[in-house]
């Protein structure tokens, strides 16, 4: 995919990313955390982290089409750099979505309801996926922050001027 209505595909695909990786890492550790808020969500959850993966290598793929039609420089390469690293962050988002949705339905199925209480207690296992889901929802977003920021720069590098060009005040 390269072109949308004219437009360079990259600039509007980004936006998926941008809103479902927060999103996705947010509903991850919330499910992993409290599994009602997880049987409440039950197959959301998977599809929601599916969704986001399919759409890191949609935008990288149109990015990268980008990157040959811009003028190279140091930015630009460092943002195609930071965005190849998003793709194992979003796998760990889907892969620990799908183990937490798997999980909660086990859980319902064995009537413990996710109880944490009792012999042959599952809380190391909801603790080891909570820890496991803050750090890689964690380490997504921070990615997708650190890409965005160098997208923009790139973009926007000595590409406005700072004073008015309607004669206005500058705030």
């Amino acid at each position: 995919m390269s072109l949308v209505n004219g437009l360079p595909a990259h600039i509007l695909l980004v936006h998926f990313v941008v809103v479902l990786v927060p999103l996705t890492a947010l509903a991850l550790v919330v499910c992993a955390a409290w599994p009602r808020a997880a049987q409440r969500m039950g197959v959301v959850l998977p599809l929601l982290a599916l969704v986001t993966l399919v759409s890191v290598p949609l935008t990288t793929g149109a990015g990268e089409w980008l990157e040959g039609h811009v003028e190279s420089n140091a930015l630009v390469r460092r943002h195609a750099e930071l965005g190849d690293g998003l793709l194992p962050w979003v796998m760990g988002l889907f892969v620990l979505a799908a183990v937490v949705w798997w999980a909660t339905g086990r859980a319902a199925v064995s009537g413990s309801g996710g109880s944490v209480r009792g012999p042959g207690s599952a809380m190391p296992v909801r603790v080891a996926a909570v820890v496991l889901s803050l750090a890689v929802a964690a380490g997504g977003v921070v990615d997708v922050y650190r890409i965005g920021d160098s997208g923009a720069k790139a973009a926007w590098q000595d590409g406005f001027s700072k004073t008015s060009a309607g004669g206005g005040d500058d705030d």
